[in-house]
C-alpha cells in the first residue's frame, strides 16, 4: 500500500456533488500518495466519472475540497490543469488527423515550439509504439492504437498526475496489456501518479497499488488488493470485493472494432 502519509498528489475531503435532490457525490475524502497508480471501482452511477471531472477542473464540486499537485481545484484551476494529463472515456484523438498532427495540436495547447515541440512530439511517437505509422490518419489506427496515442498526448506537457477514465474499455486482450506496460512505464521510469476509473478486476488487481470502491456515490472501502481481498473473506477474488463492498455485479466493455460506440455507450451509463 502506498505511503500516504508521505508526499500527497491528490487529497479529498468530503467532497460532494448534487444535482436537485440527487447525490451524485457523498462527502467523498481520498488521500493518494505521488507515484502510484489508484484505481476507483464501482458500478456505473457510483459516482466515479463525477470524481474524475471534479479533480480535472471540468466540474465544479457542490461542497468540500479537492486539491490536485498540491493546488486547490476550485481556487486555482489553472495551475491544476497544468500539472494533470486526461484520458476521457470517450475518444480525444482526431480521426481526421494524424498521429504526428494530433501531438504537435497538444503540444501547441501546452504552448510548447520550436525544438522543444519537436523533440517531445518525437518521444511521444516512440512511448506509443506508433514511430512508422505517426502519418497514418487516426481513423485508421485499431483501438489499441488509439488509446496509446491519446495516452501520449496527455502526458506530453510531462504532468505530474494522469487521469483515465476507463482506459481500456473495448479494447482487446493484447491491447489492453499493452496500455497496462505503458502506464506501468510512466509511472516506473517518470514518477507519475496515475489515478484510473475502471470495471475491469483484472486490470485493477495487476495495476494498481491502492483501489477505492464508491457505492451510491460515497465510499465503501479502500486499501491495496490485497487488504481488500483479506477483507472479503478467505480465499476472495477482486471480483468477490466488488460484489461484497457495492453489493452490484460486474460490467465490462465491448469488442474493441467498436471502440467509438463503447465508450460512447460507457459514457451514456455513467
Amino acid at each position: 500500500m502506498p505511503d500516504i502519509a508521505g508526499p500527497v498528489a491528490i487529497l479529498t475531503r468530503d467532497l460532494t456533488k448534487r444535482y436537485g435532490d440527487v447525490t451524485a457525490l457523498d462527502q467523498l475524502s481520498l488521500s493518494v500518495g505521488r507515484g502510484v497508480i489508484f484505481g476507483v471501482l464501482g458500478p456505473n452511477g457510483a459516482g466515479k466519472t463525477t470524481a474524475i471531472k471534479i479533480l480535472t477542473t471540468l466540474l465544479e464540486a457542490s461542497a468540500g475540497t479537492a486539491m490536485v499537485a498540491g493546488f486547490d481545484v476550485r481556487t486555482d484551476p489553472v495551475e491544476v490543469r497544468r500539472r494533470i494529463g486526461y484520458v476521457p472515456q470517450m475518444l480525444s484523438a482526431d480521426g481526421a488527423l494524424t498521429a504526428v498532427e494530433n501531438l504537435t495540436l497538444s503540444a501547441r495547447l501546452h504552448g510548447l515550439g520550436g525544438a522543444t515541440r519537436a523533440a517531445r512530439v518525437r518521444d511521444a511517437l516512440s512511448f506509443a509504439g506508433l514511430e512508422g505509422v505517426g502519418n497514418r490518419l487516426v481513423k485508421t489506427y485499431s483501438g489499441g492504437m488509439i488509446r496509446r496515442l491519446e495516452i501520449a498526448q496527455a502526458t506530453l506537457h510531462e504532468p505530474e498526475v494522469l487521469f483515465l477514465d476507463e482506459p481500456t474499455i473495448g479494447l482487446d486482450p493484447v491491447a489492453r496489456r499493452t496500455v497496462w506496460e505503458r502506464l506501468q512505464e510512466l509511472r516506473r521510469d517518470r514518477g507519475l501518479t496515475i489515478l484510473i476509473t475502471t470495471h475491469d478486476m483484472e486490470e485493477a488487481d495487476v495495476l494498481c497499488g491502492e483501489l477505492a470502491i464508491l457505492h451510491q456515490g460515497r465510499l465503501a472501502a479502500v486499501g491495496s488488493p490485497a487488504a481488500l481481498k483479506e477483507r472479503a473473506g478467505p480465499g476472495a477474488s477482486l471480483d468477490d470485493v466488488f460484489i461484497h463492498f457495492s453489493g452490484a455485479a460486474i460490467e465490462h466493455g465491448g469488442a474493441y472494432r467498436d471502440v467509438r460506440e463503447a465508450r460512447q455507450a460507457a459514457h451514456r451509463l455513467g
